[in-house]
């Protein structure tokens, strides 16, 4: 008898676990967060639907050192240009751009081909800043960049 209401009484807890734990992930899935991106490039190139900035999210500094992968990616068409992602799961994230004054980079692909233009969302020089954004928040960045630093 006494084994049988253990039972009973365990089934319980998992039930109500994995009832509280849906409604945290829905919960979650419902207040994602959104990040604006307000760029501005200020280098010599020439920016439109064949030559965009892209934009790379990360969730880990560790992408200076090529240590990480970006999760999501987007692009502009213009120099001073707005980007808008949403839904994201991921706090703090990390910001960096790429433009490719050729044109036709595939960002998926491969990183930046060489020349490229390189910027990152940063406080201290060389240091990337992390970005936190708390759930159902939009969070508004500034990243300005040049020709200054380039894909090798």
């Amino acid at each position: 008898m006494k084994s049988r209401r253990l039972l009973v009484l365990g089934v319980l807890m998992a039930v109500c676990s994995l009832t509280i734990a849906g409604a945290a992930q829905a919960q979650q899935k419902t207040a994602g967060r959104t990040l604006t991106i307000k760029l501005k490039y200020s280098g010599s190139g020439t920016v439109d639907d064949k030559h965009l900035i892209q934009v790379f999210l990360w969730d880990s500094a560790d992408f200076v050192t090529g240590g990480a992968m970006p999760f999501m990616i987007q692009a502009s068409a213009s120099k001073s240009g707005i980007v808008t992602l949403s839904d994201l799961d991921k706090s703090p994230v990390f910001v960096s751009v790429a433009y490719d004054p050729q044109g036709g980079y595939n960002e998926v692909a491969a990183p930046p081909p060489s020349g490229s233009s390189l910027g990152m969302y940063a406080k201290t020089p060389g240091t990337p800043e992390p970005v936190k954004i708390e759930p159902g928040e939009t969070a508004e960045i500034e990243l300005a960049f040049d020709d200054s630093f380039k894909m090798p």
